[in-house]
């Protein structure tokens, strides 16, 4: 049975200081933290190229989440994959296989993000053994 999980995250994203030269590419990590159905924390790395002045760029990232999700507890792995064209996205961001612990070991799943007004809303669609 496919499940739900809906809510809101705030996501702080630092430039690292080993940035290469060219400034298409970039290097990043991610700091959020969940609320709503899904609650906790989550880190990882982004991996940036593109134009970004004309809005044409892509990412790449993985990030582990540690919590809970409708309080079964335990952390996983997300992995992104994104291409922006002249401002409009294409994102991608699924739970890596076999990367669940605890009660949440076995789980899959994609995670669509919605960003509002500048707040950022997730709606994850997973299942659980």
């Amino acid at each position: 049975m496919t499940n739900h999980a809906t809510g809101t995250f705030e996501v702080k994203l630092n430039p690292q200081a080993d940035q290469p030269a060219d400034p298409s590419m970039g290097r990043m990590t991610i700091d959020k933290q969940w609320t709503g159905d899904i609650t906790g924390a989550s880190k990882g790395q982004m991996l940036t190229g593109g134009d970004f002045k004309t809005g044409s760029a892509g990412y790449v990232a993985i990030e582990k989440f540690s919590g809970t999700i409708k309080g079964r507890k335990g952390s996983f792995i997300f992995q992104h994959s994104a291409t922006m064209t002249a401002g409009q996205g294409d994102l991608t961001i699924t739970v890596v296989p076999s990367s669940g612990t605890e009660e949440l070991k076995g789980i899959t799943g994609k995670l669509t993000i919605k960003i509002e007004d500048g707040k950022h809303f997730y709606d994850f669609e997973y299942n659980l053994p």
